[in-house]
């Protein structure tokens, strides 16, 4: 795993078109922004474990 780190307004690049954008920092909470081609998924870790471990449940692609 490479660890990187960013400040407010920072960003990463992964590959061709994926950016990642630290937009705010609030105690030890950090929100980020992941600009990406609409053919990438992009889903929160949590629900893709309960996606497997509850059959049925979809999970939610944002962008």
């Amino acid at each position: 795993m490479l660890v990187l780190s960013r400040k407010k307004g920072q960003s990463i690049e992964i590959g061709n078109g994926i950016t990642v954008t630290v937009t705010q920092i609030k105690g030890n909470q950090v929100r980020l922004g992941i600009k990406a081609p609409p053919e990438v998924p992009i889903h929160r870790n949590e629900l893709v474990i309960e996606d497997h471990s509850m059959p049925g449940l979809q999970t939610v692609s944002s962008k």
